[in-house]
């Protein structure tokens, strides 16, 4: 099992940092938070490049030193075993992805390298992640880093052996990653919690959530073709590339009529909502209609949501209920960006 270095654990416990009790109530424009719930893995050799290639749903072999991109990893059937992040350095691609699915991840990943020139290695002991979110922030993260940060989204600068990562933004926000070994963080940590709160890693995962980016966790893997959760809008998927897991029917989805699931934001006055958990259409109460794909709590034991559904029940105007037909109402919210059918 992939674990983060146990004393980066133990400093985080003592500086108070992960305090689940207070995050529906944390800033959301300026704070810092660890990212605890993820994980890297580093591909290297000569052949890392195109050995993942083959296997993603992006372009790997034209990925750039300065840029990051997203990338999903399909079974056969076109399903997503992960949704993930990539960067490059040199002959090394790190991807990164959530904790509990990364063992298993790894482990199908290494089956095929078969003659390839690459060696997969969990990075996650000696490197952690730091999520930054707004001007502030950023601001004093440069100052501690000693380096100008990344400005488009999807670009990486790096600082010695540290990354910088420059994400979407999410409610207006500017966000960022900090990936750095143990000792930098621990030394920074103080520092930029004098500047702005920390929050916990649920704080930032609800960004992801405001900027409608999902994440597979081990309760969705396999539940979602790349377009039922908006990916190849968010540029996760690249349908000029070669062949890869489940490539054919990722394509036949884009090209073959009207896309039938899509993903939306929402907001349930429910606390506790898993991924996974089932949606109801008032129009057809007698079947799910949709599941959560990612969820948090906001104020006032209220949840903010990322649910697939049949575009169908939008297009009705039905309402949507959490768990049953019954259950909780769902209020759906926009995308900041836009929901397109495929040209």
């Amino acid at each position: 099992m992939s674990a983060l270095p146990s004393h980066w654990l133990q400093f985080l416990q003592e500086h108070g940092a992960g305090n689940t009790a207070r995050s529906a109530d944390a800033p959301q424009d300026n704070f810092v938070a660890p990212l605890t719930h993820l994980g890297t893995i580093a591909v290297s050799g000569e052949d890392a490049a195109k050995f993942l290639h083959a296997q993603l749903t992006n372009d790997i072999e034209q990925l750039t030193p300065g840029e990051a991109r997203l990338a999903g990893y399909c079974s056969a059937k076109g399903r997503m075993l992960a949704s993930m992040l990539a960067w490059r350095d040199g002959d090394t691609v790190t991807l990164q992805l959530p904790q509990d699915l990364l063992p298993a991840i790894q482990k199908r990943l290494q089956m095929f390298v078969l003659r390839a020139k690459a060696k997969l290695s969990d990075t996650s002991t000696t490197q952690v992640a730091i999520g930054v979110v707004g001007q502030l922030a950023a601001a004093r993260l440069a100052e501690l880093v000693g380096c100008a940060l990344p400005q488009q989204v999807y670009t990486k600068t790096t600082q010695g052996q540290q990354v910088l990562l420059r994400l979407p933004d999410a409610a207006g926000a500017p966000r960022y990653q900090w990936l750095a070994d143990v000792e930098s963080a621990m030394r920074a940590w103080p520092a930029l919690i004098q500047a702005v709160p920390q929050a916990s890693s649920s704080q930032w995962r609800r960004t992801d959530i405001d900027a409608g980016i999902p994440m597979i966790v081990a309760a969705t893997q396999e539940k979602f073709v790349p377009q039922m959760i908006n990916f190849e809008l968010i540029g996760g998927v690249n349908f000029r590339k070669g062949c890869y897991p489940g490539q054919e029917i990722v394509a036949r989805s884009q090209y073959l009529g009207k896309l039938k699931r899509r993903m939306l934001p929402a907001e349930v006055d429910a606390s506790g909502v898993q991924p996974g958990a089932e949606v109801y259409a008032s129009t057809d109460p007698t079947q799910p209609s949709g599941q959560i794909v990612n969820a948090e709590p906001i104020a006032n034991g209220r949840s903010a949501c990322l649910v697939e559904l049949k575009t169908a029940v939008l297009e009705q105007g039905a309402t949507l209920h959490l768990g049953a037909p019954d259950g909780a109402q769902l209020q759906l919210q926009s995308l900041p960006y836009p929901l397109t059918e495929p040209a």
